[in-house]
């Protein structure tokens, strides 16, 4: 008995206590699965990636007796997308599943590649809990979930992947806002409308340059600078964006994803809308600079109540100082930047109204049947109000009744009950005057009167009216100030804080971008009439379309005087030019 158990004494007490004893596990791993992704944001050759992330799988799994049986790889997934919403990867989830799936565990060739933040502590349990193991090379081995080390260095590692992610997204930002800012570097995208991109010459970089990259810039598409110029001039002129667009569609223009439907084909080209409008009168781009950030991309959770379904990319307007101008122009300017301040000048005073006077704006050019020459131009000298088009059979009238005035007005007392001007006789008179103020032999004369008649006070009146509402609406903040340390609920006062608070900025904005003297030289307004052509022939037996389109390029104001059946005419052909003093009575 001795003898046998100095033998083999373990095998003697095994015996004694019934414990199977587990034969030698096989080392080799056999099959596995691998899995890569590739983003395109890191310029990176998704091939190269692949083969890279394959092969350092590979080197890492093979000496264990493994063999790579199964593929899973992602290209153009963001390494924040949960795995679940990546195709690949997803793919790779559903597969834990299948029984006959043909392998045990997951490889993979870079770990912080692969996940991101928090994502490896959602996945791991998935897959163990179908009996598949996840070799990881920064762990040097196998995941083990018994093993506190590694859950820490995984999610050490997610913390790494995410940190990598914001450095070079900081890094890259910092790079383009200097070469915008510095160079007024175009850095891609689509071109706005009125412009196209084409060769901009060598790349700075010697080794993009030396692989054949080349660098792109903004020139003019001339078709469609015409209609932007013409959006702004008949903005700053009191039309509305819809009413903008409504003409637009009237005249057949294409808009912008009709015109370059390849590079628009998330639109439907289906004609001008006043979003389109507005989009191109909000656009600095056209003041010949390059700007750059104005939208930003935000990451928003899918769903608040399931944080694990991870983040959507959404685009939104960034803050003022994300947004980054270049020091120099740096492509042909379509609007002068005063005009384009003019603009938006003129869109910050219609918001402070809200929204009843930007829709007032917007009905500024609905469509009608027909065209009336003076519509909108003629104002009656009793009541200062805009005299409204009366078709008859026999010709056309525009007429100033006085039942639509506000009751206890003091026009009512001079006022007729309907005052009558009819379109032909005032026309006739007008192109008469027209022909003759702009003819060869008295342009001249006409464009002294008009240097001489600009009222030089203009730009100190204006800047003497937004001083006053900057102080009216600071006084109307400190009394809702003193109402709310006197009791008042503040929830009560919210929406007038709000108004006055709109009110002040933009009267601020106005008061620093009023200039302190609008006057032109007389070479510039030669140069302005110059770009209205021929006036004389185009009053000639033109058709009324183009004829109102004329009398919009001089911006045309009739005031008419029914007492004495006379009607005092001006004109501005030169855009700031003010011409009261260059009237003509007819």
């Amino acid at each position: 008995m001795n003898a046998d158990i100095s033998q083999d004494p373990w095998a003697t007490l095994d015996g004694l206590l019934g414990v199977e004893v587990a034969e030698a596990a096989d080392t080799g791993l056999g099959a596995v699965a691998f899995y890569g992704r590739c983003s395109t944001e890191d310029n990176q050759d998704p091939e190269t990636s692949y083969n890279w992330q394959l092969s350092n799988a590979r080197k890492f799994v093979e000496p264990l007796g493994a063999s790579v049986v199964a593929e899973f790889f992602d290209i153009g997934q963001s390494r924040s997308v949960p795995w679940e919403r990546r195709e690949e990867a997803g793919r790779l989830l559903s597969a834990l599943k299948a029984p006959d799936r043909g392998w045990d565990a997951v490889v993979v060739g870079e770990g912080t590649r692969c996940w991101f933040g928090n994502q490896f502590s959602l996945i791991a349990p998935k897959f163990a809990a179908h009996g598949v193991d996840l070799w990881v090379p920064e762990l040097g081995g196998k995941f083990d979930s018994h093993n506190p080390s590694h859950k820490m260095l995984m999610s050490v590692l997610g913390g790494m992947s995410e940190s990598e992610r914001q450095h070079i997204q900081t890094r890259v930002r910092a790079a383009m806002d200097a070469q915008v800012l510095n160079e007024g570097r175009h850095q891609g995208g689509r071109a706005p409308y009125g412009y196209v991109v084409v060769d901009g010459g060598s790349h700075p970089n010697p080794r993009k340059e030396s692989e054949g990259y080349r660098l792109r810039m903004l020139a003019v598409d001339e078709s469609a600078a015409e209609v932007v110029r013409r959006i702004f001039a008949e903005y700053l002129s009191g039309q509305g964006d819809r009413a903008i667009a409504n003409g637009l569609n009237r005249e057949g223009v294409p808009c912008p994803s009709a015109q370059r439907p390849r590079q628009n084909r998330h639109r439907l080209a289906d004609g001008w809308q006043a979003s389109t409008v507005r989009a191109i009168l909000d656009n600095p781009r056209y003041t010949g600079y390059a700007f750059f950030g104005r939208w930003t991309r935000h990451e928003t959770l899918l769903d608040p109540d399931d944080v694990a379904a991870g983040h959507v990319t959404r685009f939104r307007r960034s803050q003022p100082d994300r947004v980054v101008r270049s020091r120099q122009p740096a492509h042909p300017a379509l609007i002068t930047v005063q005009d384009f301040t003019q603009a938006q000048l003129l869109r910050r005073s219609k918001s402070t109204g809200g929204l009843r006077t930007a829709r007032k704006a917007e009905r500024g050019g609905r469509p009608t049947k027909r065209t009336y020459l003076f519509r909108g131009r003629i104002r009656c000298a009793l009541c200062g109000r805009k005299m409204e088009a009366s078709p008859r059979k026999h010709a056309m009238y525009y007429r100033c009744p006085a039942r639509t005035l506000a009751p206890g007005s003091p026009a009512l007392e001079s006022h007729p009950p309907a005052i009558y001007l009819r379109e032909d006789m005032i026309r006739d008179e007008i192109n008469g005057w027209l022909a003759d103020l702009f003819h060869r032999d008295n342009v001249t004369r006409t464009v002294k009167a008009l240097a001489a008649s600009q009222d030089q006070s203009g730009a100190s009146s204006s800047r003497e009216a937004a001083k006053k509402r900057v102080t009216d609406a600071e006084t109307r903040l400190r009394r809702f100030q003193e109402a709310i340390e006197a009791g008042v609920d503040p929830a009560a006062l919210a929406e007038t804080i709000n108004e006055a608070q709109a009110e002040r900025a933009a009267a601020k904005a106005e008061l620093d971008a009023t200039p302190t003297s609008s006057a032109l030289s007389e070479a510039e307004i030669h140069a302005r009439i110059d770009s209205l052509g021929e006036i004389g022939p185009a009053l000639a037996n033109t058709s009324p379309e183009k004829l109102a389109n004329l009398y919009t390029a001089v911006s045309l104001q009739v005031l008419y005087q029914p007492d004495d059946h006379a009607a005092d005419v001006t004109i501005e052909p030169v855009g700031r030019v003010n011409s009261k003093g260059v009237g003509g009575g007819t």
